[in-house]
């Protein structure tokens, strides 16, 4: 049995128990939409992209709280 035959498996399973809670829920009522796999709710955000200037100064900022520890600690 391969890994996607598995995964297959699994997520018909969630969508049947997804089917039998909304049931239970909606006592009894059924609905018209068939209940969508968890797998369509996910959302891809964009990446953040800091530019060249705001990573320079990040930089420098942890630069001198690096000094600053080292000065402390001696």
């Amino acid at each position: 049995m391969s890994i996607e035959s598995i995964i297959a498996q699994i997520d018909a399973e969630i969508a049947q128990l997804t089917q039998v809670r909304t049931l239970l829920t909606t006592n009894g009522a059924v609905s018209a939409k068939p209940a969508k796999s968890p797998s369509t709710k996910l959302v891809k955000r964009k990446k953040r992209v800091l530019s060249a200037d705001a990573r320079k100064r990040i930089a420098d900022a942890q630069r001198r709280r690096w000094a600053a520890q080292k000065a402390k600690a001696k």
